[in-house]
């Protein structure tokens, strides 16, 4: 593990040849506590990156391109910082390597390491990926609802139910937005809704969406406190939360929690 402050908000040298030294973890733990999440969790899923300027050297030195999918547990004990993975991943650009699978053998190795629980990697050449479509979330968009916002700090007590109506639905918003708690730069992204239970009033759920809107933390933090505010305030006994995120330094991050369904598909957004 790297002793060394973590790159995010750093100057950083961009080193073109093989360097897992570069790797920095972060303890979930930190924001789980925050939000009242012990050693139970009280979800399992999945964090789900993207990386789309992958690039090494194959056989004669002839470059090569690919994209990689990064599946890490939720019950990692670390994350990734992501600068750290940017900059691990730009090392591969001069390295040789045996091709894809010796690339996707290495990375899995190396997170798995510093995230201290197995990762699935999947690198995937071009021609695999180039004719993949535009997706859409499941459900009902809510980002319409007439509402006025004026909260624009996490608010829990702006979630409503309708107790005597059970349902089980999809909503969606594309107005996610948050702030990474090193750099203050924006992480803008699309939130989807799973749940049964007493019926969440839309225009609610977008106000609460919205409230994150200048709240600082990292991806997963955003998506595991929505995960404890909608089962507590609102009593659902069934929710799963995907987060989709926009891509930055060519990598987007999209973490899953649910208490009911193994993770979706690894959709590409409008956005994405």
């Amino acid at each position: 593990m790297p002793d060394s402050k973590p790159p995010l908000g750093q100057d950083s040298a961009y080193p073109c040849t093989y360097s897992p030294d570069l790797l920095c973890p972060i303890a979930r733990n930190d924001a789980r506590q925050g939000i009242g999440i012990c050693a139970d969790l009280p979800f399992h899923g999945t964090d789900v990156w993207n990386a789309w300027d992958l690039t090494w050297l194959g056989a004669a030195n002839r470059p090569a391109v690919a994209t990689a999918q990064i599946l890490v547990p939720a019950d990692s004990p670390n994350l990734i910082e992501s600068k750290s993975l940017k900059l691990y991943l730009n090392s591969f650009s001069m390295s040789q390597f045996d091709g894809a699978s010796a690339v996707a053998e290495t990375i899995a190795s190396d997170l798995g390491a510093c995230l201290g629980a197995p990762i699935e990697v999947r690198v995937t050449p071009v021609a695999e990926t180039e004719n993949d479509l535009i997706a859409r979330l499941a459900g009902t968009c809510i980002d319409f609802t007439e509402v006025q916002c004026s909260s624009w700090e996490v608010d829990a007590g702006l979630l409503q139910v309708n107790d005597n109506d059970i349902v089980t639905e999809d909503l969606h918003s594309h107005l996610l937005r948050s702030e990474c708690p090193v750099t203050s730069q924006p992480d803008i992204g699309s939130v989807q809704i799973r749940y049964r239970g007493p019926r969440i009033a839309p225009e609610s759920l977008l106000r609460y969406i919205v409230s994150f809107r200048q709240h600082k933390d990292f991806h997963e933090a955003c998506i595991e406190r929505m995960f404890v505010d909608i089962v507590q305030r609102c009593k659902v006994d069934r929710l799963s939360i995907y987060g989709r995120y926009q891509r930055r330094g060519g990598i987007d991050i999209n973490p899953f929690r649910s208490n009911f369904e193994d993770c979706p598909r690894n959709l590409r957004l409008w956005r994405q």
